[in-house]
C-alpha cells in the first residue's frame, strides 16, 4: 500500500525493460507518491495524506474539505 494514492487511486503499473537485443525484462512504474500534511478546519487539526503530484493538484483546485470527503467516501480512514 506504500505506492498508492489516497485521494486518485494511482497504483503502481507493469512493463518491460527492453535492451539493445531486444530481450525483455520486467520492471515497475511506480506513481510519485508524496507525503503532505494539510489543516483541515472543520475538524480543527491537521491530517496527513500520502497523495500522488496529480492528487496534490487536485486538492489545490477542489480544496481539502472536499477532497477529504472523497478520500473517505473511497473507504480510505483519515
Amino acid at each position: 500500500m506504500s505506492a498508492h494514492c489516497m485521494l486518485t487511486g494511482a497504483q503502481p503499473r507493469f512493463g518491460n525493460n527492453i535492451s539493445h537485443s531486444h530481450r525483455r525484462t520486467s520492471r515497475r512504474f511506480d506513481p510519485n507518491i508524496q507525503s503532505k500534511r494539510y489543516w483541515v478546519p472543520s475538524e480543527g487539526r491537521y491530517v496527513r495524506l500520502k497523495l500522488s503530484t496529480k492528487g496534490i493538484k487536485t486538492v489545490d483546485t477542489i480544496g481539502v474539505e472536499a477532497a477529504v470527503a472523497r478520500i473517505r467516501a473511497r473507504g480510505v480512514k483519515v
